[in-house]
Parts: C-alpha cells; sequence; structure tokens
C-alpha cells in the first residue's frame, strides 16, 4: 500500500519524519535552521515588544444582546456597527435569516437579498408619500443614453449582456409596476362597485 491513499475508508496515519522528508523532497525543511532564515531576527523582535493592548479580550460594545449574528458564531463580535437598525417587515425577514439559517446555505442569503428589495420598496413608496418620489425614468438611465445610438450599442455589437436587458427595466421598477398594478385593481373594483348600484 502507498502513502497515498486518501480514498479508502481508513487511511493510515503515518506522518514521515523530517530525515525521510528531507531526502525526498528537494529543499524541504531549509528554514528549520534559524540561522538560515533572514525573518527571524524580525520575528524575534515582533515577539517581545508589547503590543500595547490593555485588554486580553476586547470588551463587548453595548447593545448586543438584541443584535443578529450568525448561528456559526457563539457571541456577537465585541464591536459591531448601529448605523442602519432592522425595522419592519425588512428587519424581520433579516432576524430569521439570521437566526434559522447558517452562512452556508442558500436560503440565508436567498432572505437577506428580499429583506433588501422589501426595504427597497418601502423606501420607494415612504418617499413618494413625502413628496419626493423617485425619478424612474433619468435613475434607469435611459435618458443619458439618448443620442448616443441605444439601440445599434446593444444590438449586432456582440454584448454578452443584451439578453438581461430587456428585463433590467422590470428588476429595477418592479416596485412601481407592482403599485400601478395595485391602483388599477383597486379603480376597477370601485368602478365596479358604483355600477352594481
Amino acid at each position: 500500500m502507498s502513502d497515498h491513499t486518501p480514498y479508502i475508508a481508513d487511511p493510515p496515519r503515518r506522518v514521515p519524519s523530517s530525515e525521510e522528508l528531507r531526502a525526498r523532497i528537494p529543499g524541504w525543511g531549509s528554514d528549520l535552521d534559524p540561522a538560515d532564515r533572514p525573518s527571524v531576527p524580525k520575528l524575534s523582535r515582533e515577539a517581545d515588544a508589547a503590543t500595547g493592548a490593555h485588554w486580553d479580550v476586547p470588551s463587548q460594545q453595548p447593545g448586543a444582546a438584541g443584535r443578529e449574528r450568525s448561528i456559526e458564531h457563539a457571541h456577537v463580535t465585541p464591536v459591531f456597527g448601529t448605523a442602519q437598525p432592522l425595522r419592519g417587515v425588512p428587519g424581520a425577514v433579516r432576524r430569521l435569516a439570521y437566526a434559522r439559517f447558517s452562512e452556508g446555505r442558500l436560503a440565508h442569503w436567498m432572505l437577506l437579498v428580499v429583506a433588501d428589495r422589501l426595504d427597497v420598496a418601502t423606501h420607494r413608496v415612504t418617499d413618494a408619500l413625502r413628496g419626493r418620489p423617485d425619478r424612474v425614468i433619468s435613475e434607469t438611465g435611459v435618458a443619458a443614453e439618448r443620442g448616443n445610438h441605444p439601440v445599434a450599442s446593444r444590438l449586432g455589437s456582440g454584448r454578452s449582456d443584451w439578453r438581461h436587458q430587456v428585463l433590467d427595466p422590470m428588476v429595477a421598477n418592479w416596485g412601481w409596476l407592482a403599485a400601478l398594478g395595485a391602483v388599477v385593481l383597486a379603480a376597477r373594483r370601485v368602478r365596479r362597485s358604483r355600477r352594481s348600484r
């Protein structure tokens, strides 16, 4: 049986000695002798020097009790950001992503993406209610392309992203399209209720 048996159920755990490795691999162990290592003086100075830290473990930032954290970690990091506190439905979706799913699961990241999209939709609605709606046309970049051959630059140019350009307006403006659909449905209901009277 050779030393290279990674595919058997219980491979032998024989670790070769330094002499065997040095004989088999040219240059193996060349940095074992500190006299041959140019970094040894620097490393020894760094080992002797104090780091200047006044703690063994950094003190925990206040407010860690309700913070979201990955289920892989035992506790929240000593310092964390508080600029964007979780609130509303997007915050509940983010808390669910952190409480239920590992960071290695697709569901964790998809829930975070859904929460971001909900956050964007919420802000668009609240901005519109405050009298500062999004500038839908100018934010899509359509106005910037006027006069710069917008169709010719996409068709027949060999661009690899032309397939998804049809979907880009839908992805960027799905909130507005959903709101428009809701207004149309509400108007139809009102019209039907008036006709039935």
